[in-house]
């Protein structure tokens, strides 16, 4: 009886086991696998309390050779989980819980963001209207500057970014406010989709001081040029300076050079909030269509143009000048264009744009400026002669800004900007002078983190940019533009 009863016992707790079922974690096979131990220790108990006639039943089994020849063999039923835990749980699964990282594929690592600008122009005196063939207030930088508009989106911007491999990174942003004209006998029609940028980086180094850039992105001329409308003070870059590029891109190829040292300055003014005009590298060169963005290669030239900036520390100027930071550099570009003409498509001749310009920043700690000149020679409409020829111009701003970190209504910034310019703007049909002189006093208010609101109010003299209307037009305006960040 006693060597019957330990084999039934141990075939009774063998068959009071449950098997456990197809597990769908990893968890669940744990926790299965738990209770298995614990009837397995009630078993051994059990067979343990009937140890003192388990010696005699195995003597007897030997000397009578009973029709049992062995004992059966038991598989434990640890084991028996642990074969079915092997047999469901993945591969990749055991691996990450072993602790191996598992890489994920590049699109899955896809940053989106963005932002949008709404806008309100106010004309509030001055020429808003005008008999044909005079200029009327209004702006190339700003479409919703007129007598009849009210509400406007100025920009509706994504921004898809990621890093294919460690040395591979790209950069896709369309902007949803675009508009397109000649929509029903000239009426405009807005919220079209249009490429802003469009690009790929390779950094040859390891650290990424070095990049080259294909595809559409900004062209490396004029630092508020290269800075984001989205941390820019101001409501619009100045005409001189954006006269240069216009829209601020074109196709083709720019290398970067960032120093380390560089780099240092400028993560320290980025951690301390400080509007930077992006890293665009220390030293920039690159070769473009020059045609404009979104617009053909005409004439089969290339566009080469050149940029340098370099943040100074003040603080060896004593305790006055501590955490200030001083940035100099400047510009050259040299470029064939053929501007559209009134009568449709290009003009037939290409003319020269050749310019250079240098800038000035003294970010605010808590007062600041900001100044950009260029001089150079570019398409200009000439109404004596009635065609386009190519002439002298310049232009730029000088801007004062203040920093308040802290009040009842959130961080905010004061600012004061005088611009002028005279010349040509050649992305404009029959390339038509500006004449532009204005002051324009704002303050940019951020209550909470994705919302700022600047309101603004200018004092513009310009000229229209066409070459249909001549004189100036004088007045004030009231803008404001609440722009949310996402």
């Amino acid at each position: 009886m006693g060597h019957r009863g330990g084999i039934a016992a141990v075939m009774l707790g063998a068959a009071i086991v449950p098997l456990p079922s197809q597990a769908q974690t990893v968890q669940e096979l744990q926790q299965q696998i738990d209770e298995l131990k614990a009837q397995l220790r009630e078993l051994i108990a059990l067979q343990k309390a009937q140890a003192p006639a388990a010696p005699a039943a195995a003597t007897a089994s030997i000397s009578e050779k009973p029709a049992i020849a062995a004992t059966p063999t038991v598989t434990p039923p640890v084991a028996v989980a642990q074969q079915r835990v092997e047999q469901s749980v993945p591969a990749a699964s055991v691996v990450a819980d072993a602790g191996t990282p598992k890489r994920r594929p590049w699109f899955q690592k896809i940053g989106l963001r963005g932002y949008t600008q709404l806008r309100l122009n106010e004309i509030i005196a001055g020429d808003a209207t005008a008999p044909a063939g005079k200029s009327r207030l209004r702006s190339p930088g700003d479409s919703g500057i007129t007598d009849q508009g009210n509400f406007t989106f100025r920009r509706i911007r994504l921004v898809f970014s990621g890093n294919v491999t460690d040395d591979v990174a790209f950069y896709f942003q369309p902007d949803f406010a675009s508009a397109v004209n000649d929509q029903s006998n000239g009426e405009r029609r807005e919220g079209f989709a249009q490429l802003r940028d469009a690009y790929v980086d390779w950094f040859p180094d390891r650290d990424r001081r070095f990049r080259l850039r294909f595809g559409q992105s900004k062209v490396p001329y004029g630092w508020e040029n290269m800075q984001s409308s989205s941390n820019r003070l101001t409501l619009d870059r100045s005409d001189g300076i954006n006269s240069a590029i216009p829209s601020e891109r074109d196709l083709g190829i720019v290398g970067y050079y960032t120093p380390a040292a560089v780099q240092r300055v400028w993560d320290r003014l980025a951690d301390d909030g400080q509007k930077l005009f992006g890293n665009y590298g220390a030293f920039g060169v690159g070769v473009f269509n020059g045609q404009g963005v979104n617009r053909p290669e005409r004439n089969n030239g290339l566009m080469t143009v050149a940029m340098g900036t370099w943040p100074f520390e003040l603080d060896a100027l004593g305790s006055a000048f501590t955490g200030q930071v001083l940035e100099l550099g400047g510009a050259v570009m040299r470029t064939r264009v053929r501007p559209e003409v009134r009568t449709g498509g290009v003009s037939a001749a290409s003319f020269k744009d050749d310019r250079v310009g240098v800038h000035a920043i003294l970010y605010p700690q808590p007062f600041g400026v900001q100044a950009e000149w260029n001089w150079g020679r570019g398409p200009e409409f000439d109404p004596l002669i009635g065609a386009i020829t190519t002439r002298d111009l310049n232009g730029g701003y000088v801007q004062g800004m203040a920093r308040v970190r802290n009040s009842p209504l959130g961080p905010f910034m004061p600012y004061v900007r005088w611009q002028r310019y005279r010349g040509g703007w050649k992305a404009i049909t029959n390339a038509p002078r500006l004449e532009t002189d204005e002051w324009e006093i704002g303050i940019e208010f951020q209550p909470i983190d994705p919302l700022e609101l600047t309101i603004a109010f200018a004092d513009m003299t310009r000229r229209e940019a066409d070459e249909r209307r001549i004189g100036r037009a004088e007045g004030q305006l009231i803008r404001t533009q609440l722009q949310w960040n996402y």
